[in-house]
């Protein structure tokens, strides 16, 4: 009976939705109150307004997302005390009066359907229902308590700016509208989530963004059918192009400096009220391997930064399995005095090389887990702390080798070079299957599990554009902002494939390369 009950509710909700306002004030409250079930926290004040008292008001909001202060001073105020009517005074006369003299909050608009005034009083707007007119007036009176805007958790830099996102959708779009002050910067909102009703936003500067590709994300973006969104990750999830790929293809950033220097590149940016992390696609293997600082200093510097980045992913990638197959399988390959002390290390040891670097891989990821669920004050101590006692503990027992300790640190101390977080989690997963072919295998084991990666980096696409690009398919002019970093001056295109309309930066470079082509 409870179940019937309930699905009986949920199709009156649903119906009421559908249904427009009815002239009668205490049907409208009635039919409120049944789909909030009665809410404590929505709030329904009934008053009769002007000097004649003769029109009866409802002055609705929810506790809590609006602000009681506005509501107070600059709707409740006037509507008791400055409202001028005479008896002749139409209801449709009154409520235009209310709309262009009383109500001085900044943003007004008619509500003509229950839809729309559940909408409206679940985002923190102030409702005002007329007796005898089946419309009402929708006020904007949205709390701005959130959090500061504070220094970036994840993405840290020396230099650079010291802000990020916060948990307030216009907050966010408000910093991105600091960093590119230009009437192009287009700003499209969507309702998805069928009970939480979540915003979400997405920016793109026009003529710059591919317009197809703007449509692409709001074809899939239409298309998620989900009862609730609770953070950026949901989305990310529901609109890549493959779900069977470790590696991410939609980039995410809470600093609205690196967010902006997307946008410029072309790129649509996609903004989830709720959580600080923005999405931007297309996103390439490139743009995970950059930090917003490379472009804040030297590029001599930002380009010895990156190649150590890369460096550091294959020696994250590959270093357990080349010291497996290298001890395991072509120990000639070792020069002899350094294979005589990996041996001397490697008498007392009972297991293989393989048991003995999985046994220390998985010792550090429950080490590293462990440090990240802890309280913050003493996460990071516990991780260190205990990686070292562990790793000595080990290599006193007899039960791994000096020489593996090492390159497990190594390892470990190459996957946080990564400036984003995802493709590192990648990379930490994929050690493993490598580490397998590698005591399978040996060194031959290795170059096909990294051929098949390679072949797999290369099928992928993200919203149509390569992975890889711009080195598969190879694009010598976007070489400049890839491996390396050229100078600020030569960087004076866009991405080709990524935007296709304006790839030239500034109008005076546009000019002098027309002029050159003549």
């Amino acid at each position: 009976m409870k179940v019937n009950a309930l699905e009986n509710t949920s199709t009156s909700q649903q119906n009421a939705q559908k249904t427009p306002l009815n002239t009668s004030l205490s049907k409208n409250i009635t039919t409120l109150k049944e789909a909030f079930g009665s809410s404590d926290d929505i709030i329904i004040r009934e008053t009769l307004i002007g000097k004649l008292k003769k029109r009866s008001i409802a002055i609705i909001h929810t506790d809590g997302l609006a602000n009681s202060t506005v509501i107070s001073d600059f709707i409740v105020e006037p509507l008791l005390s400055d409202l001028k009517e005479t008896p002749e005074t139409t209801i449709i006369e009154l409520n235009q009066y209310l709309k262009d003299y009383c109500l001085t909050v900044g943003h007004v608009k008619d509500i003509v359907d229950f839809a729309s005034l559940y909408s409206a009083v679940l985002n923190g707007d102030t409702i005002l229902l007329l007796n005898g007119l089946a419309k009402g007036i929708a006020t904007s009176t949205k709390s701005s308590k959130d959090r500061a805007i504070t220094e970036p958790a994840t993405e840290s830099v020396i230099r650079g700016p010291r802000e990020s996102f916060t948990e307030t959708l216009r907050t966010n779009t408000a910093l991105i509208r600091r960093k590119i002050k230009s009437p192009n910067l287009w700003v499209k909102s969507i309702i998805i989530g069928e009970v939480s009703q979540t915003d979400v936003t997405v920016m793109y500067i026009n003529g710059i963004a591919n317009e197809k590709i703007v449509q692409e994300v709001f074809d899939r973006l239409n298309l998620i059918d989900i009862d609730g969104i609770l953070e950026s990750g949901y989305i990310e999830q529901m609109i890549q192009d493959t779900g069977f790929s470790l590696f991410p293809t939609v980039y995410n950033s809470e600093r609205p400096d690196v967010i902006a220097g997307e946008l410029l590149e072309g790129k649509i940016a996609i903004l989830v009220d709720g959580t600080p992390f923005v999405l931007i696609v297309p996103a390439l293997f490139t743009s995970f391997l950059q930090s917003a600082e490379d472009y804040y200093q030297n590029a001599i510097v930002s380009s010895f930064v990156r190649i150590i980045r890369f460096l550091g992913i294959s020696l994250a990638l590959v270093a357990p399995s080349l010291y497996i197959s290298l001890t395991t399988f072509h120990q000639e390959m070792i020069p002899t005095p350094l294979l005589i002390n990996i041996y001397s290390q490697r008498e007392g040891v009972p297991f293989p090389a393989f048991v003995e670097a999985l046994i220390m891989e998985i010792a550090f990821e429950v080490l590293r887990e462990a440090g990240l669920r802890m309280p913050r004050m003493i996460g990071p101590a516990i991780s260190i702390v205990g990686t070292l006692i562990v790793g000595q503990a080990a290599v006193e027992a007899g039960i791994v080798s000096a020489a593996m300790v090492i390159i497990v640190a190594l390892t470990a101390i190459c996957s946080f070079l990564f400036p984003a977080y995802g493709l590192s989690n990648s990379i930490r997963i994929l050690r493993f299957p490598l580490m397998i072919l590698a005591a399978m295998f040996g060194l031959f084991g290795v170059f096909i599990g990294m051929m098949f990666l390679i072949l797999h980096l290369c099928s992928l696409r993200s919203f149509g554009v390569p992975y890889m690009s711009p080195f598969a398919p190879l694009i010598p002019e976007d070489q400049k902002d890839a491996l390396l970093l050229f100078p600020r001056g030569s960087l004076l295109t866009r991405p080709r494939l990524i935007s296709q309309i304006n790839n030239v930066r500034g109008h005076k470079h546009l000019k002098n390369k027309k002029r050159h082509a003549h």
